[in-house]
């Protein structure tokens, strides 16, 4: 038996339960991994309040990211040994695996051997944040130096990784944040500039700061109507990404900028990159070659305690955070 995070109706993050559990010994292309510490994402949230992209079935299991050793290997698992310090990056549904526990199973293609530099902290925070954002702008949008990327919400561990990467492109990345409050962390973070999107004219400030070109890019977890704004701010041949849904309401889309600056508004989740299994493997030596030259490094915001992790949900919640919520063991 072993303690796993596990809820049974939909609801608020009160109806997370730590309960013991028997964990079954892993199957074919399973890694069985000894728990250190949990990376805590929005889409936990999501899939606990009943607002994800699938459904819970209880009693639910939860948990996209752990980091932790290995403690059995399924039949058909190569490269990994008993003891190997590993991470797991999210290559499955919610439902499918939970990560949250002491003792869990993973699918081996998404556990990775991460630099020993890293603590298990930064270890479990790092695959979410950092796959996701190499996804939309290394593989898809392919940014080059010099080029302008909008970073909506860009205190989140996502938005910090997106700002990482398109400073280590050698692109210059834009800070959107609703007020001004969080501009000076943001600009330590490495963002080149902050717009604070409720106190300054987005559209004005994005084209000064660009001579009136426009950005290339824009990666926005939120949605919603200023995503219109978003888009005006877009140059020629731009292309905007929605990877989140923290705004469900639809998005208005000015149709001349569509038009006049051929424009691309896209749908991205990180799993078009991970369950492709070459798109998976550059992602993987990119990410662990940056993890090891510190070129990219998981800013962690707050530490709980397993039997914390309601409390750990409600931080999430507050929007407070800046950087990646972690749980440990």
């Amino acid at each position: 038996m072993t303690r796993i995070v596990r809820f049974h109706e939909i609801g608020g993050p009160e109806v997370l339960k730590v309960e013991d559990v028997a964990v079954p010994a892993p199957k074919a292309g399973e890694v069985q991994i000894r728990v250190k510490a949990m990376g805590l994402n929005r889409a936990e949230v999501m899939f606990r309040t009943g607002q994800y992209v699938t459904e819970p079935t209880f009693p639910a299991i939860l948990g996209y990211e752990a980091a932790g050793t290995v403690e059995a290997l399924g039949p058909d698992v190569d490269g990994l040994a008993l003891g190997d310090a590993v991470s797991v990056i999210p290559c499955f549904m919610l439902g499918e695996y939970g990560l949250h526990g002491e003792l869990v199973n993973a699918p081996a293609t998404g556990v990775v051997k991460h630099p020993e530099t890293l603590s298990w902290e930064e270890a479990a925070a790092a695959w979410m944040m950092f796959t996701t954002a190499y996804g939309a702008l290394i593989d898809i949008a392919d940014v080059k130096a010099g080029e302008t990327v909008l970073i909506r919400a860009a205190s989140s561990s996502v938005g910090l990784a997106a700002i990482q990467i398109t400073k280590a492109l050698g692109a210059i990345p834009i800070a959107l944040t609703r007020r001004s409050n969080k501009r000076d962390e943001l600009l330590a973070h490495g963002a080149a500039h902050v717009i604070a999107t409720e106190e300054q004219d987005l559209v004005a400030e994005v084209r000064r700061i660009t001579d009136g070109k426009g950005a290339r890019v824009a990666f926005d977890p939120v949605g919603g109507p200023e995503v219109g704004k978003i888009l005006e701010a877009l140059s020629s041949l731009g292309i905007f990404f929605q990877y989140g849904a923290l705004d469900t309401t639809p998005i208005t889309i000015p149709v001349l900028s569509l038009l006049g600056k051929n424009l691309t508004v896209r749908g991205y989740q990180l799993f078009e990159i991970t369950q492709d299994p070459e798109r998976l493997r550059k992602a993987k030596v990119y990410i662990v070659e940056g993890l090891a030259s510190g070129a990219l490094k998981p800013v962690i915001a707050k530490t709980f305690k397993l039997d914390g992790i309601a409390e750990a949900h409600r931080f999430m919640e507050s929007n407070e955070q800046i950087g990646k919520i972690v749980v440990t063991v």
